[in-house]
């Protein structure tokens, strides 16, 4: 199993972890490099999460095509709509299989994501 770190972690995790085949993406969340949540609504912050995750996915030499499990969090499952709206427009074909729940999240933001994505090693 292999650690993929990138900067400074303000929290004890690794942003992407390598195991055998499937590198696992903590959850990520709307915020920029300098640790500032974006600011907007839950489209906005859907972009940004979804950023996180390609730079996430990078760090391992995977793309968002590589990605087959993700699990969503919103703040408020009423945003649900106009979330995944932007969450589509990043899977355009084959989106990955995704589970979509509602609870308060540990910062003030609208949405946390979390993905697997499988890449044979080379």
């Amino acid at each position: 199993m292999a650690k993929i770190a990138y900067g400074s972690a303000h929290v004890p995790l690794s942003p992407a972890v390598r195991a055998g085949d499937f590198i696992y993406i903590s959850g990520q969340v709307p915020t920029l490099a300098d640790g500032s949540v974006v600011v907007g609504g839950i489209e906005a912050q859907t972009r940004r999460v979804m950023e996180n995750i390609s730079a996430a996915l990078a760090l391992a030499g995977a793309t968002l095509a590589d990605v087959v499990k993700t699990t969503v969090i919103l703040a408020d499952a009423r945003e649900f709509g106009a979330f995944n709206k932007v969450y589509g427009s990043y899977f355009p074909e084959q989106p990955p299989a995704r589970t979509t729940l509602e609870a308060r999240l540990m910062i003030d933001i609208k949405v946390e994501i979390e993905a697997i994505a499988y890449l044979p090693q080379k």
